[in-house]
């Protein structure tokens, strides 16, 4: 079989995901449909999409993409911590022993990552996801979907500073085994621990506190 061809709704949200496309740039239509080889019609409703989910916003007539002030940032690690939070608890409920297995696996996998912070992200958001599926409710990985989806606007990843990302990797791991041992408030709180550590980590970054590394 054919893999299936990606949407322009997709293409631009994962363009803007890698940074091809960062915060201020500016998107015109004929462009995105030649450097995808879609026609503008898909374009732009994508572009639409996107800002109505507040992923771009208008600068006089030009759509641009959007950025994060202090005050959403805030917001947006708020509501990703509790949300991540009772993602993990369900997990903990009702992962089966495979989806478990697959996690553990990811941590170690991961490991081989440290060092670089663009492949570590990806896998971050990989392991994140397969925890989402694991917690098995559908709805609330509709909204984990569109808290990541925003997540995108962020211009560097926190796995960039110094140390975080063998941090971050052990506090994956203890996240995966509260969930082995079906302990809920303890995945929970070791989900939303590691988001308030992140956001510690971007906030220093943002304030030049600390510096990244890698590529």
């Amino acid at each position: 079989m054919k893999p299936a061809q990606k949407d322009a709704y997709t293409l631009i949200l994962e363009a803007i995901d890698v940074g091809l496309y960062r915060p201020g740039d500016r998107l015109v239509e004929s462009e995105l449909a030649e450097r995808f080889g879609v026609s503008r019609t898909p374009i732009r409703e994508a572009l639409q999409r996107l800002e109505t989910q507040s992923l771009l916003t208008r600068d006089g007539r030009s759509l641009i993409v959007a950025s994060l002030d202090h005050s959403q940032l805030a917001e947006l690690y708020a509501v990703r911590a509790e949300l991540e939070g009772l993602a993990a608890g369900l997990a903990a409920r009702h992962a089966t022993p495979e989806e478990i297995r697959v996690l553990f696996d990811m941590v170690q996998d991961d490991r081989s990552l440290i060092g670089d912070p663009k492949a570590l992200s990806r896998a971050n958001k990989r392991f994140h996801k397969q925890l989402h599926l694991a917690s098995h409710n559908r709805y609330l990985v509709q909204q984990l979907d569109l808290v990541h989806r925003t997540m995108a606007l962020l211009a560097t990843t926190s796995l960039a500073a110094e140390g975080r990302d063998a941090t971050a990797l052990a506090e994956h791991e203890a996240i995966v085994q509260a969930i082995a041992e079906r302990d809920e408030a303890k995945a929970s709180a070791a989900l939303r621990d590691h988001i308030s550590k992140a956001f510690i980590t971007r906030l220093k970054i943002d304030s030049g506190e600390i510096g990244t590394t890698g590529n």
